[in-house]
Parts: C-alpha cells; sequence; structure tokens
C-alpha cells in the first residue's frame, strides 16, 4: 500500500516517489504534486485558496475576522 502526500499547494493526496519537493533557504520544505502547482506557487505566487479546482478553494485562514 502506497504512502501518500499532501500538495502543498492545491491540498490534493499525491503518492509517495512522484513530484516535486522544493526547499526554501529558511528550511521550509514544500511538496508538489504537479509543475502546474510548483509554477503557481513559487513562480506566479498564486493564493490557492483562490482557486476553484484547489481543496483549500474558499477557505479562510484560522484566527482571522
Amino acid at each position: 500500500m502506497p504512502k501518500f502526500r499532501k500538495c502543498s499547494f492545491c491540498g490534493h493526496d499525491f503518492p509517495m516517489g512522484t513530484g516535486m519537493m522544493y526547499i526554501k533557504n529558511d528550511g521550509a520544505i514544500f511538496w508538489f504534486c504537479s509543475s502546474k502547482c510548483r509554477k503557481s506557487s513559487l513562480k506566479l505566487g498564486r493564493d490557492s485558496r483562490k482557486l476553484k479546482w484547489t481543496a483549500y478553494y474558499g477557505k479562510e485562514e484560522k484566527g482571522k475576522a
């Protein structure tokens, strides 16, 4: 049974052995299921809560009014 990781941008699960790992200089690790998610997050700076194809669409951050 394969283990799954959660995409840092879209929130969907993908099997280990696929996808891309991105490590920032501060040590933060991001997992991306596709180049679409990687480019949307890093290159284009999109907010995943504003895109309908993500699992985070319409979700507000906790603690904000």
